[in-house]
Protein backbone atom coordinates (compact mmCIF):
# COMPACT_ATOMS: atom_id res chain seq x y z
CA UNK A 1 0.00 0.00 0.00
CA UNK A 2 1.76 3.03 -0.65
CA UNK A 3 1.40 6.24 1.40
CA UNK A 4 2.43 9.13 3.16
CA UNK A 5 4.44 7.87 5.74
CA UNK A 6 5.39 9.08 8.96
CA UNK A 7 7.69 8.52 12.31
CA UNK A 8 6.23 11.18 14.02
CA UNK A 9 6.15 10.89 17.86
CA UNK A 10 3.85 13.42 18.51
CA UNK A 11 0.57 11.51 17.85
CA UNK A 12 -2.60 13.20 18.85
CA UNK A 13 -5.40 10.55 18.29
CA UNK A 14 -8.66 12.50 17.63
CA UNK A 15 -10.22 9.73 20.01
CA UNK A 16 -8.27 10.48 22.41
CA UNK A 17 -6.97 14.45 22.72
CA UNK A 18 -9.61 16.91 22.28
CA UNK A 19 -8.71 20.87 22.79
CA UNK A 20 -8.34 21.41 26.19
CA UNK A 21 -6.35 18.05 26.94
CA UNK A 22 -2.66 18.16 28.09
CA UNK A 23 -0.73 16.94 25.09
CA UNK A 24 1.94 14.78 27.11
CA UNK A 25 3.73 13.94 24.26
CA UNK A 26 7.92 14.56 24.76
CA UNK A 27 8.83 14.56 21.40
CA UNK A 28 7.42 17.30 19.28
CA UNK A 29 9.29 17.01 15.84
CA UNK A 30 8.06 16.10 12.89
CA UNK A 31 10.18 13.26 11.13
CA UNK A 32 7.33 12.52 8.93
CA UNK A 33 8.45 10.77 5.89
CA UNK A 34 6.00 11.36 2.73
CA UNK A 35 6.28 9.35 0.34
CA UNK A 36 2.52 9.90 -1.87
CA UNK A 37 -0.52 10.14 -1.00
CA UNK A 38 -2.44 6.23 -0.61
CA UNK A 39 -3.27 4.64 -3.55
CA UNK A 40 -0.69 7.29 -5.72
CA UNK A 41 2.18 6.01 -7.13
CA UNK A 42 5.42 5.66 -4.95
CA UNK A 43 7.84 6.14 -7.90
CA UNK A 44 8.73 9.58 -8.30
CA UNK A 45 8.55 10.00 -12.01
CA UNK A 46 6.15 7.15 -12.27
CA UNK A 47 2.51 7.41 -14.06
CA UNK A 48 1.05 3.97 -12.52
CA UNK A 49 -3.08 4.59 -12.33
CA UNK A 50 -4.43 4.55 -9.17
CA UNK A 51 -6.23 1.65 -7.52
CA UNK A 52 -9.97 1.47 -7.02
CA UNK A 53 -9.60 1.66 -3.39
CA UNK A 54 -7.66 5.27 -3.89
CA UNK A 55 -8.80 7.36 -1.29
CA UNK A 56 -7.54 10.44 -3.32
CA UNK A 57 -11.18 10.26 -4.35
CA UNK A 58 -14.08 12.02 -6.46
CA UNK A 59 -17.16 11.68 -4.14
CA UNK A 60 -20.55 13.97 -5.07
CA UNK A 61 -23.52 14.33 -3.60
CA UNK A 62 -27.03 14.83 -5.87
CA UNK A 63 -27.81 17.68 -4.25
CA UNK A 64 -29.36 18.73 -8.23
CA UNK A 65 -32.60 16.52 -7.46
CA UNK A 66 -33.69 18.63 -4.76
CA UNK A 67 -32.23 22.13 -6.69
CA UNK A 68 -29.68 22.54 -3.42
CA UNK A 69 -27.16 25.24 -4.39
CA UNK A 70 -28.66 26.52 -7.19
CA UNK A 71 -28.33 30.06 -8.71
CA UNK A 72 -28.10 32.39 -11.35
CA UNK A 73 -25.62 30.64 -12.92
CA UNK A 74 -25.29 27.28 -11.52
CA UNK A 75 -28.90 25.84 -11.93
CA UNK A 76 -28.11 21.89 -11.32
CA UNK A 77 -25.12 21.66 -8.94
CA UNK A 78 -24.27 18.30 -7.35
CA UNK A 79 -22.13 19.57 -4.69
CA UNK A 80 -18.71 17.48 -4.58
CA UNK A 81 -14.79 17.00 -3.53
CA UNK A 82 -11.81 15.50 -4.62
CA UNK A 83 -10.84 14.13 -1.30
CA UNK A 84 -7.29 13.41 0.11
CA UNK A 85 -5.78 11.16 2.67
CA UNK A 86 -2.65 11.33 3.94
CA UNK A 87 -1.60 7.91 5.57
CA UNK A 88 1.34 7.80 8.18
CA UNK A 89 3.29 4.69 9.45
CA UNK A 90 1.37 5.28 12.88
CA UNK A 91 -2.19 4.28 11.94
CA UNK A 92 -3.91 6.54 13.96
CA UNK A 93 -2.47 9.75 12.86
CA UNK A 94 -3.50 10.89 8.69
CA UNK A 95 -4.14 13.97 7.19
CA UNK A 96 -7.30 14.54 5.36
CA UNK A 97 -8.07 17.44 2.97
CA UNK A 98 -9.79 18.45 0.10
CA UNK A 99 -11.27 21.04 -2.25
CA UNK A 100 -14.92 21.93 -3.66
CA UNK A 101 -16.19 21.40 -6.81
CA UNK A 102 -20.22 21.42 -8.06
CA UNK A 103 -20.55 17.98 -10.22
CA UNK A 104 -18.56 16.93 -13.36
CA UNK A 105 -14.90 18.34 -13.30
CA UNK A 106 -13.82 16.53 -10.09
CA UNK A 107 -12.29 13.72 -12.27
CA UNK A 108 -9.90 16.03 -13.53
CA UNK A 109 -9.50 18.37 -10.09
CA UNK A 110 -8.44 13.94 -8.88
CA UNK A 111 -5.47 13.89 -11.37
CA UNK A 112 -4.32 17.22 -11.04
CA UNK A 113 -3.75 15.83 -7.22
CA UNK A 114 -2.27 12.78 -8.74
CA UNK A 115 0.33 14.63 -10.83
CA UNK A 116 1.00 17.27 -7.81
CA UNK A 117 1.76 14.69 -5.55
CA UNK A 118 5.68 13.63 -7.05
CA UNK A 119 6.60 16.46 -5.51
CA UNK A 120 5.58 15.58 -2.08
CA UNK A 121 6.99 12.57 -2.11
CA UNK A 122 10.24 11.69 0.18
CA UNK A 123 9.58 14.94 2.09
CA UNK A 124 9.11 15.12 6.17
CA UNK A 125 6.44 17.02 7.76
CA UNK A 126 9.62 18.85 9.67
CA UNK A 127 10.74 19.45 6.46
CA UNK A 128 7.47 20.86 5.32
CA UNK A 129 6.28 23.08 8.03
CA UNK A 130 9.98 24.39 9.10
CA UNK A 131 10.01 25.78 5.62
CA UNK A 132 6.21 26.05 4.69
CA UNK A 133 6.55 29.11 2.34
CA UNK A 134 9.11 27.13 0.33
CA UNK A 135 6.77 24.12 0.19
CA UNK A 136 3.72 26.37 -0.91
CA UNK A 137 6.08 27.84 -3.78
CA UNK A 138 7.11 24.13 -4.79
CA UNK A 139 3.44 22.80 -5.08
CA UNK A 140 2.65 26.07 -6.63
CA UNK A 141 5.52 26.84 -8.88
CA UNK A 142 6.95 23.77 -10.85
CA UNK A 143 8.13 24.38 -13.58
CA UNK A 144 6.12 22.72 -16.11
CA UNK A 145 2.96 22.06 -14.55
CA UNK A 146 2.69 25.90 -13.36
CA UNK A 147 2.13 26.26 -16.99
CA UNK A 148 -1.28 24.98 -16.59
CA UNK A 149 -2.03 27.73 -13.97
CA UNK A 150 -0.21 29.29 -12.71
CA UNK A 151 -1.72 29.51 -9.21
CA UNK A 152 -5.03 29.13 -10.83
CA UNK A 153 -7.40 26.73 -12.18
CA UNK A 154 -7.99 23.07 -11.60
CA UNK A 155 -4.13 23.03 -10.10
CA UNK A 156 -4.98 25.32 -7.27
CA UNK A 157 -7.49 23.31 -6.54
CA UNK A 158 -5.49 20.47 -5.99
CA UNK A 159 -2.83 22.32 -4.37
CA UNK A 160 -5.75 23.28 -1.73
CA UNK A 161 -6.67 19.82 -1.37
CA UNK A 162 -3.07 18.42 -0.79
CA UNK A 163 -2.02 21.73 1.61
CA UNK A 164 -5.48 21.31 3.62
CA UNK A 165 -4.45 17.60 4.22
CA UNK A 166 -1.19 18.93 5.43
CA UNK A 167 -2.05 21.38 7.58
CA UNK A 168 -4.94 18.97 8.89
CA UNK A 169 -1.91 16.40 9.77
CA UNK A 170 0.10 19.37 11.29
CA UNK A 171 -2.51 20.22 13.71
CA UNK A 172 -3.61 16.86 14.57
CA UNK A 173 0.27 15.93 15.68
CA UNK A 174 0.06 19.18 17.65
CA UNK A 175 -3.42 18.03 19.05
CA UNK A 176 -5.24 21.07 18.23
CA UNK A 177 -7.64 22.30 16.25
CA UNK A 178 -6.66 24.16 13.17
CA UNK A 179 -7.48 27.66 14.59
CA UNK A 180 -5.73 27.22 17.82
CA UNK A 181 -2.58 26.31 16.06
CA UNK A 182 -2.75 29.38 14.15
CA UNK A 183 -3.91 32.15 17.01
CA UNK A 184 -0.87 29.87 19.36
CA UNK A 185 1.81 30.32 16.66
CA UNK A 186 4.56 33.10 17.07
CA UNK A 187 4.07 35.59 14.24
CA UNK A 188 7.06 35.11 12.96
CA UNK A 189 6.74 31.37 12.30
CA UNK A 190 3.05 32.14 10.63
CA UNK A 191 4.39 34.54 8.66
CA UNK A 192 7.46 31.73 7.12
CA UNK A 193 4.30 30.05 6.07
CA UNK A 194 3.11 32.89 3.65
CA UNK A 195 4.42 33.16 0.36
CA UNK A 196 4.87 37.13 -0.16
CA UNK A 197 5.98 37.30 -3.66
CA UNK A 198 3.86 39.45 -6.26
CA UNK A 199 2.08 41.22 -2.91
CA UNK A 200 5.11 43.23 -1.38
CA UNK A 201 3.49 46.48 -3.06
CA UNK A 202 0.57 46.19 -1.14
CA UNK A 203 1.79 44.11 2.03
CA UNK A 204 5.53 43.53 3.12
CA UNK A 205 6.96 40.80 5.68
CA UNK A 206 7.17 43.66 8.09
CA UNK A 207 4.20 45.27 8.18
CA UNK A 208 2.04 41.64 8.51
CA UNK A 209 4.13 40.59 11.41
CA UNK A 210 3.62 44.51 12.48
CA UNK A 211 -0.56 43.45 12.21
CA UNK A 212 -0.02 40.35 14.60
CA UNK A 213 2.05 41.82 16.60
CA UNK A 214 -0.20 44.74 17.56
CA UNK A 215 -3.29 42.30 17.95
CA UNK A 216 -1.72 40.45 20.91
CA UNK A 217 -3.43 42.83 22.50
CA UNK A 218 -6.45 41.56 23.73
CA UNK A 219 -6.35 37.95 22.37
CA UNK A 220 -6.49 36.07 25.29
CA UNK A 221 -9.59 37.98 26.11
CA UNK A 222 -10.98 37.62 22.41
CA UNK A 223 -10.55 34.05 22.40
CA UNK A 224 -12.66 33.04 25.63
CA UNK A 225 -15.60 35.52 23.97
CA UNK A 226 -15.31 32.90 20.96
CA UNK A 227 -15.22 30.02 22.98
CA UNK A 228 -18.22 30.79 24.99
CA UNK A 229 -20.49 32.87 22.34
CA UNK A 230 -18.83 31.63 18.98
CA UNK A 231 -18.54 33.40 15.83
CA UNK A 232 -21.48 35.27 14.23
CA UNK A 233 -23.28 33.26 11.22
CA UNK A 234 -25.44 34.34 8.45
CA UNK A 235 -27.84 31.62 6.16
CA UNK A 236 -27.92 31.03 2.73
CA UNK A 237 -30.12 27.61 3.38
CA UNK A 238 -33.57 29.62 3.18
CA UNK A 239 -33.24 30.89 -0.30
CA UNK A 240 -31.77 29.20 -2.85
CA UNK A 241 -33.03 30.35 -7.02
CA UNK A 242 -34.56 27.19 -7.65
CA UNK A 243 -36.74 26.78 -4.46
CA UNK A 244 -40.34 27.73 -4.59
CA UNK A 245 -42.20 30.37 -2.85
CA UNK A 246 -43.90 27.80 -0.17
CA UNK A 247 -39.86 26.54 0.51
CA UNK A 248 -38.70 29.85 1.12
CA UNK A 249 -41.16 30.68 3.34
CA UNK A 250 -41.05 27.56 5.61
CA UNK A 251 -36.76 27.87 5.70
CA UNK A 252 -37.37 31.33 6.76
CA UNK A 253 -39.78 30.87 9.01
CA UNK A 254 -37.86 28.24 10.66
CA UNK A 255 -34.79 29.75 10.62
CA UNK A 256 -36.24 32.97 12.35
CA UNK A 257 -37.76 30.52 15.06
CA UNK A 258 -33.71 29.09 15.14
CA UNK A 259 -32.10 32.76 16.22
CA UNK A 260 -31.07 33.47 12.40
CA UNK A 261 -31.15 37.43 12.07
CA UNK A 262 -28.98 37.56 8.88
CA UNK A 263 -30.34 36.14 5.44
CA UNK A 264 -28.35 35.86 1.78
CA UNK A 265 -31.07 35.76 -1.33
CA UNK A 266 -29.85 34.18 -4.49
CA UNK A 267 -30.73 36.62 -7.80
CA UNK A 268 -30.00 37.61 -11.26
CA UNK A 269 -31.96 35.35 -13.30
CA UNK A 270 -35.14 37.10 -13.69
CA UNK A 271 -35.62 41.13 -12.42
CA UNK A 272 -39.25 40.41 -11.37
CA UNK A 273 -38.76 37.60 -9.61
CA UNK A 274 -35.98 38.55 -7.34
CA UNK A 275 -37.99 41.82 -6.64
CA UNK A 276 -41.19 39.54 -5.44
CA UNK A 277 -38.63 37.07 -3.64
CA UNK A 278 -36.50 39.90 -1.76
CA UNK A 279 -39.52 41.52 -1.24
CA UNK A 280 -41.09 38.10 0.54
CA UNK A 281 -37.77 37.61 2.81
CA UNK A 282 -37.71 41.11 3.45
CA UNK A 283 -41.26 40.99 4.91
CA UNK A 284 -40.74 37.79 7.07
CA UNK A 285 -37.55 39.10 8.77
CA UNK A 286 -38.36 42.61 9.29
CA UNK A 287 -36.36 45.88 8.93
CA UNK A 288 -33.72 45.26 11.58
CA UNK A 289 -32.40 42.03 10.50
CA UNK A 290 -29.74 42.06 7.56
CA UNK A 291 -30.37 41.03 3.93
CA UNK A 292 -27.65 40.02 1.50
CA UNK A 293 -28.21 39.12 -2.39
CA UNK A 294 -26.22 37.13 -4.39
CA UNK A 295 -26.05 37.27 -8.48
CA UNK A 296 -23.20 34.75 -8.79
CA UNK A 297 -21.68 36.58 -11.45
CA UNK A 298 -24.62 36.65 -13.88
CA UNK A 299 -24.57 40.32 -14.84
CA UNK A 300 -22.70 42.33 -16.87
CA UNK A 301 -21.13 45.64 -15.08
CA UNK A 302 -23.74 48.01 -16.39
CA UNK A 303 -26.73 45.78 -15.82
CA UNK A 304 -25.15 44.71 -12.30
CA UNK A 305 -25.51 48.65 -11.51
CA UNK A 306 -29.24 48.85 -12.91
CA UNK A 307 -30.52 45.67 -11.37
CA UNK A 308 -29.27 46.42 -8.09
CA UNK A 309 -30.46 49.63 -8.23
CA UNK A 310 -33.85 48.08 -8.39
CA UNK A 311 -33.45 46.02 -5.40
CA UNK A 312 -32.23 48.89 -3.15
CA UNK A 313 -36.13 48.95 -1.97
CA UNK A 314 -35.05 45.95 0.02
CA UNK A 315 -31.77 47.61 1.60
CA UNK A 316 -29.25 44.85 0.81
CA UNK A 317 -25.94 45.31 2.39
CA UNK A 318 -24.46 44.20 -0.69
CA UNK A 319 -24.51 42.55 -3.53
CA UNK A 320 -22.18 39.47 -4.03
CA UNK A 321 -19.86 38.22 -7.49
CA UNK A 322 -22.00 40.79 -9.52
CA UNK A 323 -19.90 40.35 -12.43
CA UNK A 324 -17.21 38.56 -13.71
CA UNK A 325 -15.12 37.32 -10.74
CA UNK A 326 -11.99 38.53 -12.78
CA UNK A 327 -13.21 41.55 -13.53
CA UNK A 328 -11.49 43.90 -10.80
CA UNK A 329 -12.56 46.81 -12.85
CA UNK A 330 -15.80 45.80 -13.78
CA UNK A 331 -16.82 45.74 -9.57
CA UNK A 332 -14.25 49.23 -8.32
CA UNK A 333 -17.40 50.61 -11.36
CA UNK A 334 -20.05 48.93 -9.47
CA UNK A 335 -18.36 49.57 -5.89
CA UNK A 336 -18.46 53.43 -7.17
CA UNK A 337 -22.11 53.15 -8.81
CA UNK A 338 -23.59 51.67 -5.55
CA UNK A 339 -22.17 53.49 -2.67
CA UNK A 340 -24.61 56.74 -2.44
CA UNK A 341 -27.05 53.68 -2.06
CA UNK A 342 -25.62 51.99 0.81
CA UNK A 343 -24.83 48.66 -1.31
CA UNK A 344 -21.40 47.29 -0.34
CA UNK A 345 -19.53 44.27 -2.98
CA UNK A 346 -18.88 41.00 -1.78
CA UNK A 347 -16.14 38.54 -3.90
CA UNK A 348 -14.14 36.35 -3.33
CA UNK A 349 -15.04 32.47 -3.60
CA UNK A 350 -13.84 32.40 -6.94
CA UNK A 351 -10.38 34.72 -6.79
CA UNK A 352 -7.79 32.60 -8.09
CA UNK A 353 -5.37 33.87 -5.64
CA UNK A 354 -3.83 36.21 -3.01
CA UNK A 355 -2.70 38.53 -6.52
CA UNK A 356 -6.17 39.27 -7.49
CA UNK A 357 -7.37 40.16 -3.80
CA UNK A 358 -4.23 42.24 -3.69
CA UNK A 359 -5.91 44.07 -6.56
CA UNK A 360 -9.39 44.00 -5.27
CA UNK A 361 -8.20 46.01 -2.37
CA UNK A 362 -5.61 48.26 -4.08
CA UNK A 363 -8.81 49.42 -6.12
CA UNK A 364 -11.33 49.65 -3.70
CA UNK A 365 -13.38 47.50 -5.92
CA UNK A 366 -15.01 45.53 -2.84
CA UNK A 367 -16.24 46.23 0.72
CA UNK A 368 -16.51 42.58 1.82
CA UNK A 369 -13.40 39.92 0.97
CA UNK A 370 -14.72 36.72 0.79
CA UNK A 371 -12.16 33.87 1.53
CA UNK A 372 -12.68 30.62 0.55
CA UNK A 373 -11.08 27.75 2.24
CA UNK A 374 -10.53 25.60 -0.81
CA UNK A 375 -10.81 28.05 -4.53
CA UNK A 376 -6.86 29.48 -3.13
CA UNK A 377 -3.50 27.70 -1.74
CA UNK A 378 -5.28 26.61 1.38
CA UNK A 379 -4.34 28.22 4.96
CA UNK A 380 -0.78 29.38 3.57
CA UNK A 381 -2.81 31.99 0.74
CA UNK A 382 -5.71 32.81 3.05
CA UNK A 383 -3.32 34.13 5.53
CA UNK A 384 -1.53 36.24 3.35
CA UNK A 385 -5.20 37.67 2.06
CA UNK A 386 -6.54 37.92 5.35
CA UNK A 387 -3.74 40.04 6.55
CA UNK A 388 -4.40 42.53 3.32
CA UNK A 389 -7.82 43.01 4.29
CA UNK A 390 -6.24 43.93 7.80
CA UNK A 391 -4.24 46.55 6.28
CA UNK A 392 -6.97 47.58 4.16
CA UNK A 393 -9.69 48.03 7.06
CA UNK A 394 -12.05 45.42 4.92
CA UNK A 395 -13.68 42.95 6.64
CA UNK A 396 -13.40 39.48 5.81
CA UNK A 397 -16.60 37.85 5.46
CA UNK A 398 -15.56 33.85 4.14
CA UNK A 399 -17.61 31.87 1.93
CA UNK A 400 -18.72 28.64 2.76
CA UNK A 401 -21.47 25.81 2.59
CA UNK A 402 -20.73 23.59 -0.31
CA UNK A 403 -19.56 19.99 1.15
CA UNK A 404 -16.83 20.58 3.87
CA UNK A 405 -16.56 24.51 3.57
CA UNK A 406 -18.14 25.52 6.79
CA UNK A 407 -15.83 23.14 8.29
CA UNK A 408 -12.86 24.40 6.69
CA UNK A 409 -13.40 27.88 6.74
CA UNK A 410 -14.50 28.00 10.42
CA UNK A 411 -10.76 27.89 11.85
CA UNK A 412 -9.84 31.09 9.29
CA UNK A 413 -12.14 33.45 10.85
CA UNK A 414 -11.73 32.62 14.05
CA UNK A 415 -7.68 32.97 13.83
CA UNK A 416 -9.12 36.05 11.74
CA UNK A 417 -10.82 38.12 14.89
CA UNK A 418 -8.79 36.61 17.43
CA UNK A 419 -5.36 37.48 15.84
CA UNK A 420 -5.48 39.94 13.51
CA UNK A 421 -8.52 42.13 12.87
CA UNK A 422 -9.72 41.93 16.55
CA UNK A 423 -13.29 43.41 15.17
CA UNK A 424 -17.06 41.81 14.73
CA UNK A 425 -18.00 45.17 12.70
CA UNK A 426 -19.93 44.43 9.52
CA UNK A 427 -18.15 40.62 9.64
CA UNK A 428 -20.04 37.50 9.86
CA UNK A 429 -19.04 33.66 7.70
CA UNK A 430 -21.29 32.18 5.96
CA UNK A 431 -23.29 29.22 6.65
CA UNK A 432 -25.43 26.75 4.74
CA UNK A 433 -27.14 23.64 6.52
CA UNK A 434 -26.50 21.33 4.03
CA UNK A 435 -24.15 17.76 4.10
CA UNK A 436 -22.30 18.43 7.41
CA UNK A 437 -23.67 15.11 8.59
CA UNK A 438 -21.18 13.09 6.54
CA UNK A 439 -18.04 14.71 8.54
CA UNK A 440 -16.04 13.08 11.79
CA UNK A 441 -16.24 16.62 13.22
CA UNK A 442 -19.03 18.69 11.95
CA UNK A 443 -19.81 22.19 12.75
CA UNK A 444 -21.62 23.24 15.80
CA UNK A 445 -24.01 26.47 15.60
CA UNK A 446 -25.57 27.81 18.57
CA UNK A 447 -27.40 30.72 18.59
CA UNK A 448 -26.83 31.29 14.93
CA UNK A 449 -22.81 31.52 15.66
CA UNK A 450 -20.10 29.33 14.89
CA UNK A 451 -18.90 27.58 18.42
CA UNK A 452 -14.50 27.11 17.64
CA UNK A 453 -14.11 23.59 16.95
CA UNK A 454 -12.41 21.29 19.69
CA UNK A 455 -10.94 18.09 17.86
CA UNK A 456 -7.40 18.65 16.43
CA UNK A 457 -7.15 18.73 12.74
CA UNK A 458 -8.44 20.59 10.06
CA UNK A 459 -12.05 19.30 10.28
CA UNK A 460 -12.03 18.16 6.73
CA UNK A 461 -12.21 13.98 7.48
CA UNK A 462 -15.16 12.74 5.76
CA UNK A 463 -17.35 9.04 7.59
CA UNK A 464 -15.73 6.54 5.67
CA UNK A 465 -19.17 4.83 5.04
CA UNK A 466 -20.45 8.59 3.34
CA UNK A 467 -17.09 8.56 1.26
CA UNK A 468 -17.76 5.21 -0.25
CA UNK A 469 -21.90 5.61 -0.64
CA UNK A 470 -21.41 9.00 -2.73
CA UNK A 471 -17.98 7.95 -4.72
CA UNK A 472 -18.32 8.85 -8.27
CA UNK A 473 -19.15 6.67 -10.30
CA UNK A 474 -19.21 3.35 -8.43
CA UNK A 475 -20.68 4.28 -5.00
CA UNK A 476 -24.00 3.07 -3.78
CA UNK A 477 -25.71 6.50 -4.76
CA UNK A 478 -24.61 6.70 -7.97
CA UNK A 479 -24.82 3.34 -9.21
CA UNK A 480 -28.85 3.39 -8.23
CA UNK A 481 -28.52 7.12 -9.91
CA UNK A 482 -26.79 6.09 -13.15
CA UNK A 483 -29.10 2.76 -13.51
CA UNK A 484 -32.44 4.76 -12.92
CA UNK A 485 -31.30 7.18 -15.68
CA UNK A 486 -30.77 4.36 -18.48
Amino acid sequence: MNMFMCTCACVAHRAQVKYGAKFTSPARKHTAVITSPRGLCKHRNSSCPMSSTNPVRDVRFPTSLEQHGSDAMHTDPDYSVAYVVIETTNAELKGYGLTFTVGKGTEIVVCAVKALSSLVVGRTLEEIVSNFRGFYRLLSSDGQMRWIGPEKGVIQLATAAILNAVWDLWARAEGKPLWKLLVDMDPAQLIRCIDFRYITDALTEQEALDILIKAREGKQTREKQMLREGYPAYTTSCAWLGYTDQQLTKLCSDALAQGWTKFKVKVGADIEDDIRRCGLIRKMIGPNNILMVDANQRWDVAEAVSWVTRLAEFRPLWIEEPTCPDDILGHAFISKALAPIGIGVATGEQCHNRVMFKQFLQASALQFVQIDSCRVGSVNENLAIILMAAKFNVPVCPHAGGVGLCELVQHLILFDYIAVSASLHNRMCEYVDHLHEHFRSPTNIRNACYMPPTDPGFSCEMLEESVQKHQFPDGEVWTNILKHDK
